[in-house]
């Protein structure tokens, strides 16, 4: 009795096991096959860090299998990333839905040939796309393009974006006209135009609305979107990133230059103060990686690099804030203007510009004010410490003697004759170990 019980306990045991061994299966099958999109947000200026943000999210999607959607704000950015970014979605190995959100957002001139590349492009309600002119590299006091040039950059951006549009299947014609005549649409004229495919308010109605479409990748493959109930992961950028973003802004680029000027300056014509050195070098190198990512104007950086020269001459020659000084403020806030190309988008903020130009100014003033004063102070070592300080007669001078200061005796030589003993002297110069002096006045003596 008790061995059949203990059967019956054994097999009892053995059919638990295998359940949940099964049920452990089915939910990791479940899992696995659960549909999944990834979510990307592209807000601001197209930059190298946007373009490596872009691609990471597009990795991540295809390790999970799952389609990739980039919900895009941009008024456009440099030129060689946008080609990186669409590159990246037109090689992808999952479907990539390129989605203008939110509300008042806009895919404006290197959004345009993103939005296009797009297995499918979306827009939400009262947001825009178009102007996508290629905006020339030249600033306002540098020499334009030439005609031909001009002409090669527009063809090869109109060539571009038609063959974008072709492979999507949508208006090609339109396309160009936004490279070549700056044409903008809304979402619903950019749907009627066949610019787009869809134009949904929200996330979840473009999960809802791309639901079983069919997009072909790259490999002539055909998948078919399982979106509807498809769980969503934002991926968000790294602080990393987010730290490359903000350090790519024109602003914080010219900040970080004079930022480096002021602490290497303050190195140079102070050795060994160590900090403003190294705070200084710190800067320099964050400020070259923000170049790194915008479009520079050289002259603007040569401008910056002067003002800063300037305003060493002005402290280690020059005896006052004057000519040099003040051509150092107006270099720096014209290389300012010009630091860099590309359009408004790149520029630098007049309110920062006159920030750091009042900061730096007020900050050099002070400092040259310091470097004045202590050339004006006497000396406090050496034999120059001794002139005009006072030293009383212990050995008649006539006119040799011997006079006694802090705590010495001194071999002197009189200016004026005979000095007796108790009597107090001025030292008026130092030769070797020997001085010379004169009587103090009754006045001086007061």
């Amino acid at each position: 009795m008790i061995q059949r019980m203990n059967r019956y306990l054994s097999v009892a045991r053995f059919a638990f096991l295998i359940a949940l061994l099964l049920t452990v299966l089915v939910v990791t099958c479940v899992r696995a096959d659960s549909p999944s999109v990834v979510v990307l947000k592209v807000k601001g200026i197209i930059n190298p860090v946007m373009a490596d943000y872009l691609a990471r999210g597009i990795k991540e999607a295809e390790n999970r299998n799952a389609a990739c959607i980039v919900q895009l704000d941009t008024p456009g950015g440099l030129d060689t990333a946008m080609r990186d970014m669409v590159q990246a979605i037109v090689n992808a190995r999952v479907p990539v839905i390129v989605y203008v959100s939110p509300s008042g957002a806009r895919a404006a001139s290197a959004g345009v040939f993103i939005t296009v590349s797009a297995h499918i492009a979306a827009m939400a309600p009262n947001t825009a796309i178009g102007a996508a002119s290629p905006v020339s590299l030249g600033s306002e006091g540098e020499q334009e393009m030439s005609e031909t040039m001009q002409e090669k950059v527009m063809n090869d951006a109109a060539a571009y974006i038609r063959s974008l549009a072709g492979e999507r299947g949508r208006n090609v014609d339109w396309a160009e006209q936004a490279v070549r005549e700056a044409v903008s649409a809304t979402e619903k004229e950019a749907l009627e135009l066949k610019v787009i495919d869809i134009v949904s308010p929200t996330l979840n109605s473009l999960l809802n609305d791309i639901d079983g479409r069919t997009v072909t990748l790259l490999d002539g493959s055909q998948v078919t979107l399982v979106t509807g109930s498809a769980s969503i992961l934002y991926l968000d950028m790294t602080w990393i990133e987010e730290f490359l973003l903000a350090l790519s802004d024109p602003n914080v680029a010219f900040i970080l230059l004079g930022l480096a000027g002021v602490g290497l300056w303050v190195e140079i014509t102070n050795p060994g103060l160590v900090f403003p050195g190294v705070f200084g070098g710190i800067s320099l190198i964050f400020s070259l990686f923000s170049l790194g990512n915008l479009p520079v104007n050289t002259a603007g950086v040569l401008l910056m690099a002067l003002a800063f020269i300037l305003f060493a001459v002005e402290a280690l020659v020059v005896p006052g804030f004057g000519a040099a000084g003040i051509g150092g403020i107006i270099s720096l806030v014209f290389g300012a203007l010009i630091l860099f190309k590309g359009g408004p988008m790149f520029q630098v903020e007049p309110w920062v510009i006159a920030i750091v130009a009042i900061c730096v100014a007020a900050f050099m003033a002070f400092i040259i004010y310091k470097l004045v004063k202590t050339r004006e102070l006497k000396s406090q070592t050496g034999a120059e410490e001794l002139i005009g300080e006072t030293a009383s007669v212990r050995v008649t001078l006539d006119p040799e003697g011997v006079v006694y200061y802090r705590g010495e005796l001194w071999t002197a030589v009189s200016e004026e004759g005979r000095i007796e003993v108790g009597e107090t002297v001025a030292i008026k110069k130092v030769i070797g170990l020997k001085l010379t002096v004169s009587k103090m006045k009754k006045e001086e003596n007061k």
